[in-house]
């Protein structure tokens, strides 16, 4: 199926496209390995938290990671992250959702593409009203995903902090959303908590650069395997397991 143009206009094919998308393994391996290499960052793990993903990816158990948002460079410091920890082996089959401003130019389209991007478009750019058809077809191309086996990673905040890189923000209910429909359809994903900090930051509202995000300090907290029920339950548990990992992303900077 030839790549539609990511419009809003267009959400139907957009999302009927991403449904059955595959990557390139060898090719996001090759990238993410040569991201690994280019910001270097650290990763640690509270106690148990590394045997308990092992575990789950060798269960072939479907991971919902969680990542605070700092700035448009994240995705390519966690994907260094994912190479250098133990979710190298899900690299190929994760997804990650990515604004959809990201899918216009063709040439980063491939790369999103290649890296497991899913466009969102959000309510912040377009309208609430306008994307709420396309969020709830979204959300269920998401759990597919899921159900089938794929992982997949989410900023839950939404956008960058630039309040507070040690605080996380407001998580809207759409994490929660997701992972009850993965459940409706029968799979139960493992929550993920993965910390990320740059370090202290004179102005949180000024965008690091790309040498300032080198090296950056990532935590994985204790996987859940037993989510709520509800998709604002889930989202709380989201936002404070999400808190204790970042509490030790910014510990170990």
């Amino acid at each position: 199926m030839r790549p539609p143009e990511v419009l809003l206009d267009n959400s139907d094919d957009v999302y009927e496209f991403y449904r059955e998308h595959r990557q390139n393994r060898l090719q996001a391996m090759g990238a993410y390995a040569l991201l690994g290499r280019r910001y270097r960052p650290r990763v640690g793990y509270a106690a148990g938290a590394r045997e308990a993903i092992h575990e789950l990816i060798r269960s072939r158990t479907p991971l919902l990671i969680a990542v605070n948002h700092l700035s448009q460079l994240d995705p390519y410091t966690l994907a260094a992250a994912a190479w250098r920890s133990e979710l190298r082996p899900i690299i190929g089959r994760t997804r990650v959702l990515a604004k959809d401003e990201l899918f216009e130019q063709i040439k980063l389209r491939r790369r999103i593409d290649m890296m497991g991007g899913i466009p969102v478009f959000r309510g912040s750019d377009h309208g609430l009203r306008a994307v709420n058809a396309a969020g709830q077809r979204m959300m269920d191309i998401c759990a597919e995903r899921l159900a089938f086996g794929d992982s997949l990673a989410i900023f839950p905040e939404g956008t960058c902090n630039d309040v507070d890189p040690a605080q996380v923000q407001a998580v809207g209910t759409g994490i929660g959303h997701i992972a009850f429909r993965t459940a409706k359809l029968g799979a139960r994903p493992a929550l993920v908590s993965l910390g990320l900090s740059y370090g202290p930051r004179a102005d949180p509202a000024v965008a690091p650069t790309k040498e300032e995000v080198k090296s950056a300090s990532f935590h994985f907290g204790v996987p859940h395997t037993d989510l709520p029920t509800r998709p604002a339950e889930i989202a709380r548990l989201v936002r404070a397991d999400l808190q204790q990992a970042l509490d030790g992303a910014v510990a170990a900077y």
